[in-house]
């Protein structure tokens, strides 16, 4: 480790960047100073405590991004916090589009960066949706009630394989094309096999 914690495995990704290369530096100064280790995840630089990730920088081609792993329990005083997508359902961006957003936010990044360290500390954890808050096709859910042996498999699948079964047969529109997914995976799901195993 050299100053202030910076991990010579990550300067790379600094050096290289072509683009938001001033931002990444702000936000790498900004994290270190919460005291958190630098490390090299994804080729990315990710900050984590005690072993835990934190946070981590990205870019993308409009905007440059902090992303709290657990950003869902954060208290967000100030609503900076974005959800990806809807199926994102712990972690959060704080984005950026210049170097001077990020220089004038840093006392609040700051605290949210200390939040998401008590929130580590205390050993919070995300709560999950569990499969039974997604909706079932109705198609499915008649095979389920019909076929014990079905309910019992796809129960014990786990829930990432479930909810891609459940994605998956409520796509069509029509009831018949439904119905026709549901028949022709049933087999797989009895033989504990993901949507895609």
């Amino acid at each position: 480790m050299t100053k202030n914690g910076m991990n010579p495995k990550v300067d790379f990704f600094f050096n290289k960047a072509q683009k938001w290369q001033e931002e990444y530096e702000q936000l790498r100064m900004i994290v270190l100073d919460c005291g958190l280790t630098e490390e090299l995840k994804w080729g990315t630089p990710c900050y984590t405590f005690q072993n835990s990730n934190i946070v981590l920088i990205h870019g993308f081609k409009e905007y440059c991004a902090l992303l709290f792993f657990k950003g869902a329990l954060l208290q967000d005083a100030n609503s900076i916090l974005i959800q990806q997508t809807e199926n994102v359902q712990a972690a959060r961006q704080v984005r950026f589009t210049n170097v001077r957003e990020i220089i004038e936010m840093e006392p609040v990044l700051k605290a949210y960066i200390y939040e998401a360290i008590e929130v580590e500390k205390a050993g919070l954890k995300v709560s999950f949706k569990k499969t039974s808050e997604f909706n079932i096709p109705e198609e499915f859910q008649h095979k389920l009630d019909e076929i014990p042996a079905l309910k019992t498999a796809f129960e014990a699948l786990t829930p990432g394989r479930q909810r891609a079964y459940i994605f998956y047969f409520s796509q069509p529109k029509q009831s018949k094309t439904r119905a026709s997914r549901v028949e022709k995976r049933m087999q797989q799901i009895l033989d504990g096999k993901g949507l895609n195993d």
